[in-house]
């Protein structure tokens, strides 16, 4: 299947082939021909599958025809849960309505207020927001929902995870009761279906992939590690195997700066990324990963869905995060749009009851790998699957350079 089989319009057809995109994702073959119907979509795929063009394509049909937005208001809002996120969208806005004649601005904490009302002052037909902002733009009367004719909720599931479900609530009151919305989502879980039941009306609901696992494209294993020799085992990675752009997780603000520091000083350049620091480094930290600046950018779970980078190698959990959804979210940075990926995890003794609610989570084991000099004291037990285990591929002997 083709692009042009799902009905799309020239000028987006010409974006995407811009973009050497020639085959739609699963998700992207069921939700832009539902999302184009007008009606409302509840839609789960797993991360990196496509879920962003998926509705950026349709939306920006939709709106290229009808009326011009009046002074402050807007005919789309899309609320994302973090900056990088809202960022990574109004991107694919830009990259796919740039041959249509729509307007389109991002709005997010952390920067300037009055740039973003000075945007929405002529009217916009894509408004990209973090729920907090959107709702200090609203009580400055920056911005005017009575225009509204699509609502879009992407990464519902970890808007809900992060505390948004009041502002979310308050903004939803404030927007017409006629309008379609669509809502995206990493899983269907319990509290999802619970907002889709109050939000949706009838909803064509399209799910791709089972819940809760992780995409076939990403070899995962892990190193069993001693806590203390992680940094150590981390560096000698990098620089055996001439790892050149690395995602790095971990649990704390802190560790990230300190880890951070500690590979820059082992000639290895990084940059941390995480909600202390102001959203100009954030953008500079990813913009000089994204170009191998640097080889490293050690992230916080703020940066899981919101960092998109085509063909990155590698993801390693420097720390198991401490909920075991995060980790699929975070291996989903790599492997995505069909590329190949790996993914590591550096484990110790003390992160046992962690691995095992992954290992249940995504119902298989993880493949344990050891280096020599690095083996741990205590060994790690062998988690208990509550379901049966799918057989996991065999690691990637990984290549050392002399």
């Amino acid at each position: 299947m083709s692009f042009a089989e799902l009905g799309l319009v020239a000028p987006l057809l010409r974006a995407v082939q811009e973009k050497n995109y020639t085959t739609p994702s699963p998700i992207q073959q069921q939700a832009i021909p539902a999302v184009l119907t007008g009606k409302d979509v509840m839609a789960a795929a797993q991360t990196g599958t496509g879920k962003t063009a998926s509705f950026t394509l349709p939306l920006l049909q939709r709106l290229s025809t009808g009326f011009k937005p009046k002074s402050n208001h807007i005919r789309a809002l899309v609320l994302t849960p973090t900056r990088e996120l809202a960022a990574q969208v109004g991107e694919n806005v830009d990259t796919y309505g740039k041959y249509l004649p729509l307007k389109s601005a991002v709005v997010y904490g952390g920067v300037k207020i009055n740039p973003q009302m000075m945007k929405l002052r002529a009217g916009l037909d894509v408004l990209v927001a973090t729920p907090g902002r959107l709702l200090d733009l609203y009580n400055q009367n920056a911005v005017h929902f009575s225009q509204v004719e699509i609502l879009v909720l992407d990464e519902a599931d970890r808007m809900l995870d992060m505390g948004f479900i009041r502002d979310i609530r308050k903004i939803i009151s404030l927007l017409p009761k006629k309008r379609q919305t669509l809502l995206f989502s990493a899983t269907f879980s319990g509290d999802i279906r619970q907002l889709a039941s109050g939000l949706l009306l009838e909803p064509i609901q399209i799910e791709i992939s089972p819940e809760k696992t992780t995409a076939e494209t990403v070899t995962q294993s892990l190193y069993e590690v001693d806590k203390s020799k992680k940094t150590a085992l981390l560096t000698k990675l990098i620089k055996d195997n001439n790892w050149t752009q690395v995602l790095v997780f971990t649990r704390t603000k802190h560790g990230a700066d300190r880890l951070a520091k500690y590979l820059t000083k082992e000639h290895v350049p990084a940059a941390a990324i995480h909600g202390d620091k102001s959203q100009g480094a954030r953008t500079r930290a990813l913009a000089d990963f994204k170009v191998n600046h640097i080889r490293v950018l050690v992230a916080t779970d703020i940066a899981a869905r919101g960092i998109d980078i085509s063909a990155l190698p590698h993801v390693v959990n420097y720390e198991l995060p401490n909920v075991a959804e995060d980790y699929v979210h975070r291996i989903g940075r790599t492997g995505r749009a069909g590329s190949e990926g790996e993914a590591i995890s550096l484990v110790c003794a003390e992160e046992a009851e962690s691995l095992s609610a992954i290992e249940n989570l995504i119902r298989q084991h993880l493949p344990r790998q050891q280096l020599a000099g690095f083996a741990p004291v205590e060994a790690i037990p062998v988690t208990k699957l509550s379901d049966k285990v799918k057989k996991p591929k065999k690691p990637k002997k990984p290549k050392v350079f002399n």
